[in-house]
């Protein structure tokens, strides 16, 4: 497939608009996937603005995190009150997990954890969806990635046709690029920027040709609200490429961490109790080496990476542990019929590249120090939550048979 930019004549802004008026010509149903963040609030302003036009409701989905900066969520608040004449709210402050890539003792935290209210940093505002019994679809502590293409399935559940807006850009990174790219997914009517999900949801990336300037150049021109956090992480010295509106502690989202005792003091000492590890990851989360697996790591004294992998899997907690141990062995057999029947090696050229997945002991420590819990470093996804202790017997099983790790 050749994805060589093509130049048609008219810009990103009347291209976005002219993808959602598409939308609202071929879809009854209409959602909007909203972070706070600067892409989907563009995205949010240009959808609401058609929604008008044609006095349209508008379905628009944002999942609280509970530990994040205050400034996101008052500007999703100034954001559901601007538009409240045309939209339908989801705000879900229900318990979600994610992981947490400053803690092994801790590897995941789940916001509004019913077991730690009295630790929560804020309480949920009264527009928020806090009833577990909601969405017929919903399991305590389930993940995002859980949620959201169940929320998907079930808005659409009247048999409406359902478009799914989300404000992703190609030139954000090489998996959201993929993303939009991918030679295997079905599109709507051959539109790249479409996605389908199942009969019925079609998930649509208005902006995916988008660059930073473009969202930036709309924001100045149009003035219309964005969120006043990018200005702060701006006047700090924080480079766009880094700055995140969301929770912020996975392994990519931690290098900001610093910057919340600096622009929210208040809510830090709130975060520093409420999820383990945070403390750390804002004194460490831009130190590169073995610290946090960040860039190139150096192999200790007297070890092998093999050797020193084993090590690092002995000093976690032992559900931590247990965990990678099952992700690696499946690594190590999937590759014991893949060219590697002696094993993989402990390290080759280009072994830590994003792109060229080359397997080796040495890929395997580097995961284990970025704390990347569910492994995507070896290409793996992460388990289903209501999955997971059927997993464990299963991996335990498999283990044994496998003499592996």
């Amino acid at each position: 497939m050749n994805h060589e930019k093509k130049y048609l004549g008219y810009n990103v802004l009347e291209a976005a608009r002219g993808r959602i008026s598409w939308v609202f010509d071929t879809f009854p149903k209409i959602c909007v996937s909203f972070s706070g963040g600067k892409d989907s609030t563009v995205v949010l302003h240009l959808v609401a603005e058609e929604a008008r036009k044609r006095n349209r409701k508008i379905y628009v989905l944002f999942v609280d995190w509970e530990a994040q900066y205050k400034i996101t969520i008052d500007h999703v608040l100034n954001m559901f009150s601007r538009y409240n004449d045309i939209i339908i709210p989801y705000w879900v402050a229900l318990p979600l997990k994610t992981v947490n890539a400053t803690s092994q003792i801790e590897p995941e935290w789940i916001a509004w954890d019913r077991d730690k209210k009295s630790l929560w940093v804020r309480n949920p505002p009264e527009i928020a969806i806090t009833n577990f019994d909601t969405f017929p679809f919903y399991t305590y502590a389930m993940t995002f990635e859980e949620f959201v293409p169940s929320f998907e399935k079930w808005i659409s559940s009247d048999g409406s046709a359902t478009a799914m807006f989300v404000g992703i850009r190609t030139g954000e990174s090489l998996n959201r690029w993929r993303t939009i790219f991918s030679e295997s997914k079905g599109t709507y009517e051959g539109n790249p920027y479409t996605t389908r999900v199942g009969d019925l949801v079609c998930r649509v990336f208005p902006i995916y040709d988008w660059s930073d300037s473009d969202i930036w150049v709309f924001h100045n021109k149009t003035a219309l609200p964005h969120n006043n956090l990018y200005d702060l992480m701006y006047q700090a010295g924080l480079p766009l490429k880094n700055m995140r509106i969301c929770e912020p502690y996975g392994s990519e989202q931690r290098q900001g961490l610093w910057l919340y005792h600096i622009i929210e003091p208040e809510s830090w000492g709130k975060l520093v109790a409420r999820v383990s590890g945070a403390n750390m990851g804002a004194l460490y989360a831009k130190t590169r080496g073995n610290i946090l697996g960040i860039n190139q790591i150096e192999l200790p004294t007297g070890h092998t990476w093999k050797s020193f992998a084993l090590s690092l899997l002995d000093s976690m907690p032992v559900p931590t542990s247990e965990h990678y141990k099952n992700k690696i062995a499946i690594y190590l057999k999937w590759y014991l019929t893949r060219g590697y029947p002696e094993g993989i090696p402990d390290q080759q050229d280009g072994d830590c590249g994003s792109t060229d997945l080359k397997p080796s002991w040495k890929r395997i420590c580097k995961v284990l120090l970025r704390n990347d819990y569910w492994c995507h470093g070896l290409s793996f996804s992460p388990t289903k939550t209501s999955a997971y202790n059927k997993y464990l017997q299963l991996m335990k099983k498999r283990r044994e048979e496998w003499n592996l790790i």
